[in-house]
């Protein structure tokens, strides 16, 4: 579904972004994945092999979207789509409830879900309209943004961001739809990832999400399973889509959850 098809992903060494990566590559793109962690950024270019270029960079730089765009554009001679996954919790800063959030917490939670995911968008965009070509952009949110719970999952800023980056892109996507840009959101709920492992070894919140995520037994998601999505969005499957937000979440958002 792929084919011929030069994708940048943002956030993409470690986690959902790797995991899309590697069926992006099964599809037949070739992709430029960009990571913070020298060791991540290692490996997932072993991992995802002669198709991938994989690049250091921090997703709150102006620079760094703009690095690997170039670098897509240099290595394979296109550009054809990003997928803005960067992001993460703001805990260590100290996001949380309100009465307690800290300008800090606030600040570099939004910095770093919300600001990365502009500049990345910015980016892609710009190198849209200078090249003269169609393109699609996918950014992920998260079911906190519209679906709160209120007692495991209390970082206010955190949520004010995802919320942030659908209405972001349901207008980016707006004002671009003439110029054959389309752009989307994925939400997900709560995924295997190395920022959820604060709930992964919580027992209590593991026994909350089998009922708040009733799907497939009662379980946390898995980064692939947001690899369908991802890679219909990516593609001309989709090239009527814009503007939607796909909610992928094993039923959080039908069910209260068993406290």
């Amino acid at each position: 579904m792929l084919k011929n098809k030069n994708i940048v992903i943002i956030g993409g060494t470690t986690g959902i972004g790797l995991s899309a990566a590697k069926a992006f590559v099964r599809e037949g793109a070739n992709v430029v994945v960009v990571g913070r962690n020298d060791d991540s950024v290692s490996e997932a270019g072993k991992a995802l092999g002669a198709q991938a270029v994989a690049l250091a960079g921090d997703a709150t730089r102006p620079d760094t979207a703009l690095q690997a765009i170039t670098v897509c554009i240099d290595k394979f001679k296109g550009f054809d789509g990003l997928y803005h996954v960067a992001g993460g919790s703001g805990r260590r800063f100290g996001d949380g409830p309100l009465h307690e959030l800290s300008l800090e917490g606030w600040n570099k939670t939004l910095e770093l879900n919300l600001t990365s995911l502009m500049l990345s968008n910015q980016a892609a965009v710009q190198a849209f309209l200078k090249r003269k070509t169609t393109g699609t952009i996918l950014n992920v949110g998260s079911v906190l943004g519209h679906s709160p719970s209120p007692r495991y999952f209390v970082t206010h800023a955190y949520a004010a961001a995802k919320s942030a980056a659908i209405g972001f892109s349901k207008s980016i996507a707006a004002y671009y739809a003439k110029d054959n840009i389309r752009v989307n959101v994925l939400a997900p709920s709560l995924i295997e990832t190395p920022m959820s492992q604060r709930a992964t070894n919580d027992e209590v919140i593991q026994a909350f999400i089998k009922t708040k995520q009733p799907l497939d037994g009662g379980r946390m998601g898995k980064p692939d399973d947001l690899d369908g999505a991802a890679v219909y969005f990516m593609s001309d499957q989709s090239r009527f889509t814009t503007g939607q937000v796909l909610t992928i979440d094993g039923g959080w958002e039908l069910s209260e959850g068993q406290y």
